[in-house]
């Protein structure tokens, strides 16, 4: 039996490869597929099917890329029967001498699955449970999600006295970890436990059903802004490809600037300080839990520019967005200043340049607009001139005397 977890430290996410006989099953897989690809290759797998427990609310799932990337069968929780592909709580999963029961557990959603996995090669109980957002290591998932809380927390505590009924030397393996906004406070950095160390050690599993829920509701934090959409995102049955995201020159660049595109700056903060594209948001890549601060922070509606140092951490920022729902992104641009000094120089000497070629035709017009108008005061006068000199001939031949001023 193949086993391995796969961490997304950005959001406190844990997936899990499971193989056996050359194929291998991903549960819960985080948006950027690479790391499954490079498993499966160099472990010589090949992956058939690819679970989600339940509708993530926190991140959007890799599940359909990942099929459609392997040919694998992408299959979701789905109680209703529904979707051709779904799974129902009873379906047993076989992969060589793995096998994998999905386990009813509503409560964080009503979709919710858990797997408990058993190696036929070694006994016929289950070695682990693959508790998705259920029973976390020391905490409890979060029931307000998609119930109305007291009524998730209520569902949550009767699905905990079926998990925790399996048996105390059976792994838990929960689909988050410190970081989570799907957790609490006590949501412990370790990344996988027992059912008896949880059932003995995780105040909340201590509470009986009336102390477990009112603790449970008590300080719930903030619904995170985005989870509907990330939800939706999540109960596709085709994957919708995302277009190549290719660097933006200053010409490039320029017209989005104008249309008041949403620049978000992945540089570290000093970085930014030094300089910066004026209403730009920043936001390090390398902060913790960046993809649920933007989400918090921006809108998924928004068209958004990518700046940073270089394409690498340009393209970290690209995929941890995507994988909160924002797919409205026109590109990214390398923040270089020395280029942008340079640019600037040069803007300001064809500037100065054309300022003076302008300022020599203004003069040079002006010169002869001047000249111009010499000429017509002149005409003007020798014709006011000519004018008199003819009403003095009239008036003499009048018999009246006048005279033409000089």
């Amino acid at each position: 039996m193949f086993f391995r977890q796969v961490l997304y430290r950005d959001l406190g996410c844990a997936s899990y490869v499971l193989g056996d006989h050359g194929e291998a099953v991903v549960v819960d897989p985080r948006w950027d597929i690479d790391v499954y690809l490079e498993l499966a290759a160099d472990e010589g797998l090949t992956i058939v099917q690819v679970l989600d427990t339940h509708d993530h609310a926190d991140h959007v799932s890799g599940r359909l890329r990942l099929a459609a990337a392997t040919g694998a069968r992408a299959r979701r929780a789905d109680p209703t029967g529904e979707d051709p592909d779904g799974i129902a709580a009873g379906e047993e999963i076989a992969v060589g001498d793995l096998r994998i029961l999905a386990v009813a557990s509503p409560g964080h959603r009503p979709e919710h699955l858990a797997f408990a996995v058993c190696d036929l090669a070694r006994g016929h109980e289950p070695w682990m449970l693959l508790t998705g957002d259920s029973l976390l290591v020391g905490d409890i998932a979060r029931p307000d999600l998609a119930y109305e809380a007291t009524e998730g927390a209520q569902a949550l505590h009767a699905t905990l006295r079926q998990l925790t009924g399996v048996g105390d030397q059976v792994e838990v393996w929960p689909a988050h970890v410190g970081g989570s906004l799907c957790g609490g406070d006590n949501l412990s950095g370790k990344t996988n436990s027992t059912v008896g160390f949880e059932r003995r050690h995780n105040p909340l599993l201590l509470l009986g059903e009336t102390e477990f829920v009112g603790e449970l509701t008590e300080s719930l934090p903030s619904r995170p802004p985005n989870i509907e959409q990330i939800v939706a995102l999540n109960r596709r049955r085709e994957a919708d490809p995302l277009p190549a995201l290719d660097a933006l020159d200053p010409d490039a660049l320029r017209p989005l600037l104008a249309a008041g595109v949403t620049v978000l700056d992945a540089r570290a903060p000093e970085e930014f300080d030094r300089g910066h594209l004026r209403n730009a948001i920043n936001l390090p890549v390398a902060s913790p839990g960046v993809g649920t601060r933007a989400g918090w922070a921006l809108s998924p509606d928004e068209q958004i520019v990518v700046v940073a140092a270089e394409p690498r951490g340009a393209q970290r920022m690209i995929s941890a967005l995507q994988a909160v729902g924002f797919w409205h992104l026109a590109g990214f641009a390398l923040a270089d200043l020395e280029a942008a000094r340079q640019r600037a120089v040069q803007r300001l000497e064809v500037l100065q340049a054309d300022y003076a070629a302008a300022r020599t035709r203004a003069e040079a017009a002006a010169s002869q607009r001047l000249v111009e108008l010499k000429a017509e005061i002149e005409k003007t006068r020798r014709e006011l001139h000519d004018t008199l000199l003819r009403l003095v001939e009239a008036a003499e031949n009048l018999g009246l005397s006048a005279a033409v001023p000089a």
